[in-house]
Order: structure tokens, then C-alpha cells, then sequence
């Protein structure tokens, strides 16, 4: 990372408010994976640890589905667009992660930031109306419930935080890169 870039490092606030907590624990997770996949080449992002079939790039486009998916379902209510209504996830579960070695390494970190930016668009846009985390998304479970926007955000933490440890082994079995911030 650049010097400027560590300046920059998204650090969630010592006192904010509950939003302002949550969300800038989940741009500190975006930022971890950003910085985990960055300067990597194709065989980079392809390495896998053990026996798992996990690698980077995998991780990329998962998160970058994770992303679009849970606001579309859970938050607008609507089908997921390209690529992901194009995949058939109950015959293919593991497609995002199998398929990244196809695309190459700026495909995949444009389509998981744009992902990303789809995300904080229809977050900054809920939050704008005033009816902070408490409000509900479009999405009805069976028994009739519906998730608030504070659930989907802290689901999307969670979602994160398991995946930037896999990043963490990954990154340093290919270039001994570790630590959880460039600063």
C-alpha cells in the first residue's frame, strides 16, 4: 500500500453513532479484502492453501455475488441481476468461487467494487430518508418477518470477517503479505 493509501485506512469511529459503527466496521472488512487481493496477478489470485479450493479471486467474486444479493433479496425484494440470474445455485453452489479462474484479475476486482458500490448507494440512500437501521427490508421469511437494514449490515460484516481470514492464509502462502492493515 501507498503511504497516502494507510492514511486513508477506514477505522470505524471510537464513539459514533450505532450506523456509523456498523458501517465503518464493514468498510474496514471491505478494505482488508481490497488490500489482501491487491497487486496480486491471475496466479495469484488463483493460489489455494491445503486442501481447500478456495483462493482469492474466488473470494472476489463471492463477496462481490454476497454483495448484490443480499440487498437485492433482503433489502429491495427483487432478483439478483447479471451474472448471478444467470446461475443455476442449486446445481452449482460453488459457481462464484469455481468460475473466478476464468475471469482475469481486474475483472474480478471491478466486478466485486462495483458490487460494493451498488451496496453503499442503496445503504447511503436508506439512511437518508432518517429511518436509520431499524428500517425494513422488502424480503418476507415463512413466517412473515422481514430483516431490518441493521441485520443485513451486520450479516454482511459477518459474511466478511470469515472470508478476510481465509484472504489472510491465502495472501501470505503466496507472498508472505500479513498483518491486518497496511499501516
Amino acid at each position: 500500500m501507498t503511504e497516502s493509501a494507510a492514511e486513508e485506512w477506514p477505522e470505524p469511529p471510537l464513539a459514533g453513532t450505532e450506523a456509523e459503527a456498523v458501517l465503518g466496521a464493514l468498510e474496514r472488512q471491505r478494505a482488508t479484502l481490497a488490500w489482501k487481493t491487491s497487486g496480486l496477478d491471475a496466479d495469484g489470485l488463483r493460489a489455494t492453501v491445503g486442501a481447500s479450493s478456495v483462493t482469492l479471486g474466488g473470494l472476489l467474486k463471492h463477496l462481490a455475488h454476497v454483495e448484490d444479493s443480499h440487498f437485492a433479496r433482503l433489502w429491495l425484494g427483487a432478483p439478483v441481476d447479471a451474472p448471478w440470474n444467470t446461475v443455476d445455485w442449486d446445481h452449482d453452489p460453488d459457481w462464484a468461487y469455481r468460475t473466478a479462474a476464468e475471469d482475469t484479475p481486474e475483472q474480478l476486482r471491478t466486478l466485486w467494487r462495483e458490487s460494493a458500490a451498488r451496496s453503499r448507494a442503496l445503504v447511503e440512500e436508506a439512511l437518508s430518508t432518517g429511518g436509520g437501521l431499524d428500517q425494513l427490508g422488502a424480503y418476507v421469511t415463512r413466517s412473515g418477518e422481514r430483516p431490518n437494514l441493521r441485520r443485513i449490515l451486520l450479516d454482511l460484516v459477518e459474511e466478511y470477517a470469515r472470508h478476510v481470514g481465509h484472504a489472510d492464509l491465502i495472501r501470505e502462502s503466496v507472498d508472505g503479505l500479513t498483518g491486518e492493515d497496511p499501516g
